[in-house]
């Protein structure tokens, strides 16, 4: 099966996004995948905001792109576009990190006023980037993800049926676009 890498771009460590990442990981662990997680929170922000490619968070997060046959990149939307924290990182990966990648890019965000988050900013930079292929996204309300005492991430039935199906397609696309392993 494949190596997913499962990216939160939240600055929070308490963020509805980081836990629908990883409540959406197990998904894609149960269909066989190995899922690396990355809440680029935890990157340094001398390395992020120093622009610094030799850091070795930097370098560490660059193997991780590298190594990934997809990656699943969850962001919280503000003023209509993704996280400057996962824009830093962004930034600091090679011109073409996700090439022969599938990717699966997620949003939360308070209002369906920036559901097109995903398509008119972070869909574009994706794609720049080299994505053999960027399956449907799809925007969560943060209204939407319940956190439980323990950790867990419930949703409403209709909203877990339809990223349920989401996560479904990436892992099928997973499937059907060659691993870079096999290429190599």
């Amino acid at each position: 099966m494949a190596t997913v890498l499962s990216v939160s771009g939240s600055p929070s460590a308490s963020s509805r996004t980081g836990r629908l990442l990883r409540h959406l990981d197990q998904r894609l662990t149960a269909q066989g995948h190995e899922v690396i997680p990355l809440d680029v929170r935890t990157v340094p922000a001398e390395a992020l905001l120093g622009a610094d490619f030799r850091h070795p968070a930097i370098v560490e997060a660059t193997e991780l792109f590298s190594r990934a046959d997809g990656v699943v990149v969850g962001t919280p939307v503000y003023k209509a576009s993704y996280s400057g924290v996962l824009k830093a990182l962004l930034d600091l990966l090679p011109q073409y990190a996700l090439t022969g990648k599938t990717v699966l890019p997620l949003a939360t965000g308070g209002s369906t006023a920036h559901v097109l988050a995903i398509d008119y900013a972070l869909r574009p930079v994706l794609n720049s980037m080299g994505a053999a292929h960027i399956v449907q996204g799809w925007f969560t309300l943060d209204k939407d993800i319940t956190v439980r005492e323990d950790g867990s991430v419930t949703l409403p039935p209709t909203t877990a049926e339809a990223l349920g199906h989401v996560v479904d397609q990436f892992a099928a696309a997973l499937d059907r676009t060659p691993l870079l392993a096999a290429a190599s």
